[in-house]
């Protein structure tokens, strides 16, 4: 009889997989937005970044198509007194349909507000970690989400990151309902992206393919997205931080970021997003900024708990698949991939935390919260407060 590979033996599993209800890819498709649009409602809330600019053509297209507009900017990361603005804008506007066009911070600001419009009460009703978590219960307003960077993949998420100062961290509101009804990836909105961003960004995305390869709920749909972006992202970042107009490096990483929500979505995350969580409620820096600095830390800091508490774990050899992956070698061991990504992060120039104010003494009560965040039980094995504090201590 014919042996037969592990791949082919049959392996009972159950698992689920969302994401957005259309998505379009492609240079050139945000011109479809407003048509889309259109058929949702009449009164549209614009929800952009800092940069007005960036949004104007968006909304000529929307006017043209005989939409009311109303814009709503989310200038940093977006906070739960920010949402409740957005929210009071879009009610008092009679806004049908909400638009989120930036980065992640638009996009999760526009997700929050029209699952808010559908959902009465205090976003702490819903919210995790700080509030009560209650469920979502009504389906939000139409909401569309183009994104003009490459790196969150919020686009095809069903959360929405926000930060509440006064606890001194970032929580999620979530419910599937919070699915977009059209995620629109342009990679031509990317091409303007200065070359800091591209490098925080688009390690944030590699992030989020290889945070869910080693997750515990990792499935075989997640698997194949994720190996085919994180080949992507190796091939590509540098010439997309290098060459912003290269055409084809925007669009595979655009495609890597897209592919990294769909997996985060589905397959959750780990370590990384665990610690950025309340790092990023104490000091105020970038969240892919987070994730690139500690990325390279976190999957050395797992490599050594796994060999020394869990050699059996089946994260392991998917560590050395994620060398082989990175580097091309088809004999790449784990400890490979470490190496490259401390390479990628040196020629990227990414800033160590201490530049923008952390101090050793924040360093216990991040670790503390970090061990409470959601993202936390996604991590292959878990961390002692002493591993994170010193995954923060090598960070600084």
């Amino acid at each position: 009889m014919i042996g037969r590979s592990p791949l082919q033996i049959t392996i009972p599993m159950r698992f689920d997989f969302a994401t957005a209800t259309r998505i379009v890819f492609g240079p050139g498709r945000v011109q479809e937005a407003a048509l889309t649009a259109a058929s949702f409602g009449r009164r549209v809330l614009v929800v952009g970044g800092r940069t007005r600019s960036r949004v104007d053509p968006l909304i000529a297209d929307l006017r043209a198509h005989q939409l009311e507009c109303t814009l709503f900017s989310v200038p940093g990361e977006p906070t739960i007194s920010g949402v409740l603005d957005g929210l009071g804008i879009a009610k008092n506007a009679g806004c049908e349909i909400v638009i989120g066009c930036g980065g992640g911070s638009a996009l999760d600001g526009a997700k929050a507000i029209a699952a808010l419009i559908s959902n009465p009460g205090d976003p702490l009703d819903y919210l995790e970690v700080v509030g009560k978590g209650n469920p979502l219960t009504h389906p939000g307003s139409p909401c569309i989400c183009i994104p003009t960077t490459a790196g969150t993949g919020s686009e095809v998420t069903r959360n929405a990151v926000l930060a509440s100062p006064e606890h001194g961290v970032k929580v999620s509101l979530r419910g599937p309902g919070m699915l977009p009804l059209l995620a629109v990836v342009d990679p031509e909105l990317t091409y303007s992206l200065p070359p800091a961003m591209t490098a925080s960004t688009g390690i944030d995305a590699l992030t989020q393919l290889i945070e869910p390869f080693v997750s515990h709920a990792a499935n075989p749909l997640t698997d194949a997205i994720c190996r085919d972006g994180i080949r992507r992202a190796a091939l590509w970042l540098r010439t997309a931080y290098a060459s912003g107009s290269n055409a084809r490096a925007r669009e595979n990483m655009a495609l890597a970021s897209l592919f990294g929500g769909l997996a985060l979505a589905n397959a959750g995350l780990g370590a990384v997003h665990g610690i950025a969580a309340p790092l990023g409620g104490t000091i105020p820096i970038p969240h892919g900024t987070v994730c690139a600095r500690l990325l390279p830390i976190v999957m050395e800091a797992n490599l050594r708990a796994l060999n020394g508490r869990a050699k059996d774990s089946p994260a392991l050899p998917r560590y050395d698949e994620i060398a082989r992956l990175l580097t091309g070698s088809a004999s790449a061991p784990a400890k490979d991939a470490v190496d490259w990504l401390y390479a990628i992060c040196a020629d990227l120039e990414v800033p160590r935390l201490s530049s923008f104010g952390l101090s050793t003494e924040d360093l216990p009560v991040i670790a503390a919260k970090a061990q409470k965040s959601s993202s936390m039980k996604g991590n292959p094995i878990r961390l002692t407060s002493e591993e994170l504090t010193g995954i923060l201590e090598q960070a600084l």
